[in-house]
């Protein structure tokens, strides 16, 4: 079983590692890392050395370390703060590994702009998804860290922050930092040009204004018809009846105009929303909602819901249907073949059919019918609000 002696290093030409780390470079013969890791140490490395390039596929790279017993890689910064560490971990779960860190980049940029950096939040958009730096304005965090990549760009970040409306931050980039000759620190400007590595601190210099039950009258109509819209009181009530706190996955089936989907986003930030419709004038509506409060991350399925490969979706442990077309029943069914244990449905009935259907599916499911609630808004017809748990 391969042993790792893992040494995170900076973008300058000129290293300076401990003394242990350099006797671990000078007693060993294979070595590893990226092709920049490497012209930074070759200079370091012992006559004879071999050295085993860090690209993808990655498999084809840990079989090389099996066949070793003793490996010294090299990597970027703290290799256990988002780095190659962990990769380490968990494809060589028995390796015997010890670290040298430096300095991370988010750590060496707080120092630079003097900031204290105890609370900050740290995103790695490297490779990922948006989730993470979504989570962390939704959630208004004072300082967020974000490691970016050639697609997760400070331009790109600084773009979808405007699109979401989150003016209310100072963006600063810091490039090839350690680096004596290239490093660069400074505000993010608008179409400036940024060199890769470079990472991303946002400072809050206001807070977002964010209601807790959004005003209907924010929100773009289908058609500007104020019957299409979950009011805000029964909206409440619905997200009261889901138990979003310890979720992880939502679908809202029949979106609409999103409010049920925007209003959960903003107030469970972590919660992963899936939203569904068939009608393809609301794909464009809910998107102008989501950015007009905020509410980045909402995943869309367009189409007939009945006719989706639900099993290639994340398992939800709630699910509003807003929509059903009639097939209440057949809808149910469904849902029942994916939702998590313990998972719910609710439904918002209007009429005496589709209270009696929702009761009679969940009993044929051996489903939990829980008390139900009815509402009336002005002059709104009287909602129910109806909850079946597994």
């Amino acid at each position: 079983m391969c042993d790792c002696t893992i040494i995170g290093i900076s973008d300058s030409p000129e290293l300076e590692l401990p003394h242990e780390a350099l006797r671990e470079i000078s007693s060993a013969t294979v070595f590893s890392g990226g092709r920049r890791h490497h012209s930074l140490v070759s200079a370091l490395l012992p006559r004879g050395a071999r050295w085993i390039d860090i690209t993808p596929p990655l498999d084809k790279v840990f079989e090389q370390y099996e066949g070793e017993s003793h490996v010294v890689i090299f990597a970027s910064g703290d290799p256990l703060f988002y780095g190659f560490a962990a990769t380490v971990r968990r494809c060589l779960p028995d390796c015997k590994m010890r670290v040298f860190p430096s300095p991370n980049s988010l750590q060496t940029l707080a120092h630079r702009l003097c900031l204290p950096y105890g609370g900050m939040r740290t995103v790695s958009l490297t490779g990922r998804e948006w989730d993470g730096l979504d989570e962390a304005l939704i959630g208004g965090d004072a300082l967020i860290g974000c490691l970016t990549d050639r697609e997760k760009t400070p331009g790109a970040i600084w773009q979808r922050m405007r699109e979401y409306g989150y003016d209310n931050y100072q963006m600063y980039i810091g490039e090839h930092l350690g680096n004596k000759t290239l490093e660069r620190v400074g505000a993010y400007t608008e179409g400036g040009r940024y060199e890769s590595p470079n990472c991303v601190i946002l400072q809050r210099i206001h807070n977002r204004p964010r209601c807790f039950g959004i005003p209907d009258s924010e929100f773009s109509l289908l058609d500007g018809r104020a019957s299409m819209i979950t009011k805000m009181p029964v909206r409440l009530a619905t997200l009261a009846a889901l138990d979003l706190g310890q979720c992880d996955t939502l679908w809202d089936v029949g979106f609409c105009t999103g409010s049920i989907s925007i209003e959960a986003r903003l107030s469970f930030p972590k919660l992963r929303v899936i939203a569904f419709e068939q009608r393809e004038v609301c794909e464009n509506l809910i998107r102008q909602n989501a950015c007009r409060h905020g509410a980045p991350g909402i995943h869309t399925v367009m189409g007939d819901f009945m006719e989706q490969e639900l099993s290639l979706l994340p398992r939800p442990e709630a699910v509003f249907i807003g929509g059903h077309g009639g097939r209440l029943r057949e809808m149910m069914s469904r849902i029942n073949e994916v939702l998590m244990p313990h998972g719910r449905i609710v439904l918002n009935a209007v009429r005496e059919e589709s209270r009696r259907a929702f009761a009679e599916s969940a009993s044929r499911l051996g489903m939990r019918c829980h008390e139900t609630h009815s509402l009336k808004v002005d002059e709104h017809n009287e909602i129910t609000i109806m909850r079946a748990e597994r």
